[in-house]
């Protein structure tokens, strides 16, 4: 049987039939021996075999195209036999599923093992541009790292990660990304908000895919139990396969093969950083088991966007009081991440701490520098200029939009149709953005002021540019289609009474969200009034 790297592409795509999995963490890395799907700690190894409990009734609601084309993969052919693979009833070849064993620290505090408590990995595809993708269920049943959980996924947080996932992808920020929406026919108990209210929903499965699903947490656990050989085995085995432009030729890293590496993931960390604050995303589970070895967004719980700009802001219900996962906290808060996988990593640095000291000091700068430009492009200077006053002119546009709860999103997007060839005046301005205020009448004399001030400012600066140029700069960096909560779960309402329509719908929105896309614009408007009071349309917890 050859691998479908050799033969498929999107015009000849491999049947399920003859869909091959590979297993090239579990073939490199030690696991526990035996299939254990009950809870227990698992030391002295990296991963434990387990068996997704099969669906009930399996049925394929929705898939990623655009993934399937790239792994040579049909997934149409045959709906029945794609809801099978893709919710563990059946197994295809060559795979032996397998939950990831790491630890973490959450909300500040480490937490000991953790684990896939509810993702099951199926093993790696090779796609048409020879990458590899390991294939993970999320929602397939118990592990041995699920704790008190019941290991099992319903169709409304499922729906948010697959969506999601996608949705970042076209934003252009790193991201696993998500292959197939399953219902499982399961019935699944559910109390949302911790407070007694069980509820049972529908049981689903989403197959989402990644070059790895190691987390800053898979480091942590081995440094925590003490088991060098597995971290040191570890790292190789990432840098070999997923950074491996820093692996020696000679197959014998050292300690600069470690030092280049870490400083990569701290930089494409930085990074990631400033792509989530550019749109507006707020992750809220910032823990350190939740943070990808490769830079990417991993994880889509409590995530939101934000609408009325408020720094402070999270999404998630459990985080309301101390918001230490706010938006204007992630930056920072991935540096603390940052330096807990140091410390995990310490041993193959043959515990010289200088290496990794001097590296997590360059990370304020990446990110200062990149965040600097990448919000002076938010409002139209295509490079950001200290001389020139851009730190006071974005400072106190922060400061303005706070100020007035304009929405986030609809406001650059308003900013750049202001047409500054006309020469319009402040107030002419001001009405062009309007649209962004979500209590327009509530706006004192002083605010307005403000802003027309700030505005005014705003205008000299960057009329010496290309209005044009500048509206199109504008418009590529700030998207006007965002998954905000209110829309997710219109999709939810709508498929949990079996209409997809409204997800296929936002499936394909949701691939162009930089433009302008008319007939769409229901799901590009400030959050209606009725998402205020709906559980999930503004606020969620970990099971959302």
């Amino acid at each position: 049987m050859k691998s479908t790297s050799l033969e498929n592409s999107p015009e000849n795509p491999v049947s399920l039939e003859n869909f091959l999995l590979k297993q090239l963490f579990t073939d490199a890395l030690p696991g526990e021996q035996s299939p254990s799907n009950y809870p227990h700690e698992v030391p002295d190894t990296l991963w434990s075999p387990v068996q997704p409990v099969p669906a009930v009734d399996p049925v394929l609601i929705a898939w990623s195209t655009e993934m399937a084309d790239l792994l040579g993969i049909d997934i149409e052919q045959n709906p029945r036999k794609s809801a099978q693979i893709f919710t563990g009833t059946k197994t295809p070849q060559g795979s032996i599923p397998y939950a990831m064993r790491y630890g973490g620290h959450q909300f500040g505090n480490w937490a000991g093992q953790l684990g896939d408590g509810r993702a099951i990995a199926l093993g790696e595809v090779t796609d048409l541009k020879q990458q590899n993708w390991t294939l993970q269920l999320k929602g397939a049943g118990p592990t041995p790292f699920s704790r008190q959980g019941d290991g099992f996924a319903v169709l409304r947080s499922s729906v948010r990660e697959y969506l999601c996932s996608e949705a970042m992808h076209h934003l252009g920020i790193p991201t696993t990304r998500s292959l197939t929406l399953c219902l499982t026919g399961n019935k699944v108990e559910r109390d949302i908000f911790y407070d007694g209210n069980i509820q049972t929903e529908a049981g689903a499965i989403l197959c989402r895919a990644a070059h790895s699903f190691v987390r800053f947490g898979s480091f942590e656990i081995h440094a925590a139990y003490k088991e060098h050989d597995h971290l040191k085995n570890l790292a190789n085995y990432i840098i070999k396969n997923n950074y491996s432009q820093l692996w020696p030729k000679d197959g014998k890293p050292t300690v600069d093969t470690y030092q280049r590496w870490f400083a990569e993931l701290l930089e494409r960390t930085a990074n990631l950083m400033v792509q989530w604050q550019r749109v507006g995303f707020v992750h809220a589970v910032m823990n350190t088991d939740n943070m990808s070895i490769l830079g990417q967004t991993i994880d889509y719980g409590p995530y939101g966007w934000l609408e009325e700009y408020d720094p402070k802001w999270t999404p998630s219900f459990i985080d309301q009081q101390g918001r230490r996962y706010c938006y204007e906290n992630q930056p920072q808060i991935a540096l603390w991440n940052l330096y807990r996988l140091a410390n995990a990593v310490l041993p193959l640095f043959n515990d010289d701490t200088q290496p990794l000291r001097e590296t997590l000091e360059t990370y304020n700068d990446i990110y200062t520098d990149n965040w600097n430009n990448t919000s002076a492009a938010k409002i139209g200077i295509d490079q950001f200029d200290s001389n020139r006053g851009d730190n006071e002119l974005l400072d106190k546009l922060w400061t303005t939009l706070q100020a007035t709860r304009t929405d986030f999103t609809v406001f650059f997007r308003s900013l750049a149709k202001i047409n500054l060839v006309e020469k319009p005046d402040t107030g002419s301005m001001f009405g062009t953005i309007s649209d962004a205020f979500y209590e327009p009448d509530k706006i004192t004399p002083e605010t307005r002021e403000q802003f027309t001030l700030w505005l005014d400012q705003w205008s000299q600066r960057v009329a010496i540019s290309d209005d044009e140029q500048r509206q199109t700069l504008m418009n590529h960096i700030n998207p006007k289609y965002v998954l905000r909560n209110y829309v997710a779960q219109m999709a939810i309402d709508a498929a949990e009474e079996g209409d997809y329509s409204v997800l296929e719908e936002l499936a394909v929105v949701l691939k162009k969200p930089y433009d302008e896309q008319p007939g769409f614009e229901k799901y590009a408007g400030p959050r209606p009034d009725w998402a205020t009071q709906r559980a999930g349309a503004t606020m969620l917890t970990c099971s959302s």
